[in-house]
């Protein structure tokens, strides 16, 4: 028997305890979006039951029609997907530049505004809430549209927050854009900007994607900010605020809830499966020399 098949027995063992790992992995964070779908289309009475079960005989779409049948549900979705929409883009674009600078430009304390970066990650968002409160509403008697129970109240902190993460990430994509690249541009008769837009944009886009997706999950799922800062004007609410009609002081509509959850969800997995193949690239680092 040769030395390769030798190692080829010795391996095989390991290979299928680290597959079968990461499938038990899998299946452990899977079963609660599972548990969440099945409670959807559960009927109320069996949700209701002391004896659960992980599968239904009667599936039903009652759940999903109290959903729909909320007022004003349609709004928070559009409400929802304008300031996930927005944060997105915009976090996007100034981290696109910010990290540039960062990496192509030799500047007094670059190493600290970098270092400040990786800070700012660190206080959790619970922490600044109350500041942040009393920013927007200060912000809000002298720049129209920024301040409390407004859109803008919830666009401007998720780009703040999402911004370090994006720059320190693009940062290294930038890095990894030969100079050689850029000089020979130049030689070509580039503009400095059309080297940015032309050539540097399109290499670093995969990482631009991975970002993108951490920033859309925080604006998309985030209860805290729309919770503290619309107070009183309902109609800029977002869908994380439609599932507390479904908390009731007599009992909660658990199918409700996990309908609504549901419908959440799914503008996520389509985004997901919309930028999968730039995600990966953008996560595996996909800029070469």
């Amino acid at each position: 028997m040769s030395h390769s098949r030798v190692s080829l027995r010795i391996r095989r063992p390991w290979r299928f305890a680290a597959e079968a790992t990461a499938l038990v992995v899998a299946a452990v964070v899977a079963f609660p979006l599972y548990w969440m779908v099945l409670s959807a289309f559960k009927p109320e009475g069996e949700i209701q039951s002391t004896e659960p079960r992980p599968w239904t005989g009667s599936p039903s779409l009652d759940s999903f029609r109290r959903v729909f049948q909320q007022e004003d549900f349609g709004r928070y979705f559009l409400n929802s997907l304008f300031v996930a929409g927005v944060v997105v883009v915009a976090s996007a674009l100034i981290a696109f530049l910010a990290a540039t600078a960062v990496a192509r430009f030799k500047f007094r304390f670059r190493t600290t505004l970098l270092i400040m970066f990786l800070v700012a990650q660190m206080v959790p968002i619970e922490a600044l809430t109350i500041p942040m409160f009393f920013l927007m509403r200060d912000l809000g008697e002298s720049v129209p549209g920024v301040g409390l129970n407004t859109l803008g109240s919830l666009i401007l902190p998720h780009i703040a927050f999402s911004l370090p993460f994006a720059i320190w990430m693009l940062r290294g994509f930038v890095k990894a854009v030969p100079e050689a690249l850029e000089e020979a541009a130049y030689l070509d008769g580039a503009s400095r900007s059309r080297f940015l837009w032309q050539i540097l944009f399109p290499l670093v886009f995969p990482g631009l994607v991975a970002t993108s997706v951490f920033s859309f999950i925080s604006a998309w799922n985030d209860f805290l900010f729309a919770k503290s800062f619309i107070i009183s004007a309902t109609e800029n609410s977002t869908l994380p605020m439609a599932l507390l009609v479904f908390f009731k002081d007599e009992g909660n509509d658990w199918g409700g809830i996990m309908a609504a959850s549901t419908v959440m969800t799914i503008p996520v997995l389509i985004f997901f499966v919309l930028v999968q193949r730039r995600l990966v690239s953008g996560l595996g680092g996909a800029v070469k020399d």
